[in-house]
């Protein structure tokens, strides 16, 4: 009896274990897809809200970009606060947790720009530092006013070369570590169980990753959970997620080892028109994060999947010309 009670209490606590592995999802188009008129449909071809479809299909989490004062542009504006913290609060009404994605810039910040907002421009760095802390807490506190606290917080996008050009560019460490610690302390400041997150791409790319981490622990660099960014797609010509996912698996375990730090997939995808393939790296992905020791590994969050190539012309959503989702993101559950 007592063997069949442990069972049972063992087996209740499953699901719990598997909901705390975050599957997610990068939603930061899907206010404009909406305001432009996009019809979302479910697998069984009923229109449906996208957030409950996306739920449906196993995610849990959705990442939310947010610039500075964007632009009202169909593709590069949106993201502004306003939009971020209603995306938030929906999000959570939903049952999904959140994470938000502070780009320190008005428009797209990543390895090739990482240009500062307008109103910015012309700031000594002491009053960077300021505006980096002001605009951070200041949208973090409208979050919290709405009631929504999010799990993670990155601080900075794919902030492989740094942040706010030129200031904190990887060649000043010691600045960009500083303009890092702005952020991270007022995430904190504004909600204490927030975890920030620092960004790179190219996941497979252990020694990179040791430099720049090597890096920000020198200069003193704040901050809990390791992002990565992993596209097969876009690695050197090799699409074959095969050819990279081990040095994935490798660096996330080296990451975790090393900095003593819990890591995630912050951004995944494949290519749309290759929807079983997708499905097989996804899952392939879920495993190496999972096998990371002492559960440090915390999740995968595929980038828009349900930005679908007839509205944004991007070639590794999970949506097909149909308006459904693909086959792919039928491995958020499936996967264990």
């Amino acid at each position: 009896m007592k063997k069949l009670l442990i069972a049972l209490l063992m087996a209740a606590a499953l699901p719990a274990r598997a909901e705390a592995f975050a599957k997610g999802a990068d939603i930061g188009w899907l206010p404009q897809m909406e305001a432009t008129g996009y019809q979302f449909y479910n697998k069984q071809g009923k229109p449906e809200d996208c957030l409950q479809i996306l739920k449906d299909l196993g995610i849990n989490t959705v990442r939310l970009r947010t610039w500075v004062h964007p632009s009202d542009d169909r593709a590069s504006g949106h993201n502004s606060r306003d939009e971020t913290v209603a995306m938030a609060l929906r999000a959570q009404k939903m049952g999904m947790r959140v994470m938000i994605n502070f780009h320190y810039s008005d428009s797209w910040a990543d390895p090739q720009q990482q240009r500062k907002p307008a109103a910015w421009v012309g700031h000594d760095f002491p009053q960077l530092l300021k505006d980096v802390y002001a605009h951070t807490y200041d949208v973090m506190s409208a979050l919290k006013r709405a009631g929504v606290t999010p799990e993670w917080v990155q601080v900075g996008n794919e902030t492989r070369t740094g942040m706010i050009y030129p200031e904190g560019h990887i060649d000043n460490w010691p600045q960009l570590a500083q303009l890092i610690n702005q952020g991270y302390d007022a995430v904190k400041a504004a909600s204490p169980a927030s975890k920030v997150v620092l960004h790179l791409d190219r996941g497979n790319d252990n020694q990179w990753f040791r430099t720049w981490f090597d890096n920000a622990r020198a200069n003193g660099a704040r901050y809990d959970v390791i992002g990565m960014s992993y596209y097969p797609f876009w690695l050197d010509g090799r699409p074959d997620y095969k050819l990279s996912i081990d040095d994935l698996g490798r660096n996330l375990n080296d990451m975790a080892a090393r900095y003593g730090k819990e890591v995630m997939v912050v951004e995944v995808g494949g290519e749309d028109t290759q929807p079983q393939n997708t499905y097989d790296m996804l899952l392939a992905v879920q495993r190496k994060v999972r096998e990371v020791p002492d559960q440090k590994g915390l999740g995968v969050i595929y980038w828009e999947p349900q930005g679908a190539r007839s509205w944004s012309h991007y070639e590794l959503s999970a949506w097909g010309a149909d308006g459904r989702p693909t086959r792919a993101m039928d491995a958020f559950l499936d996967s264990l």
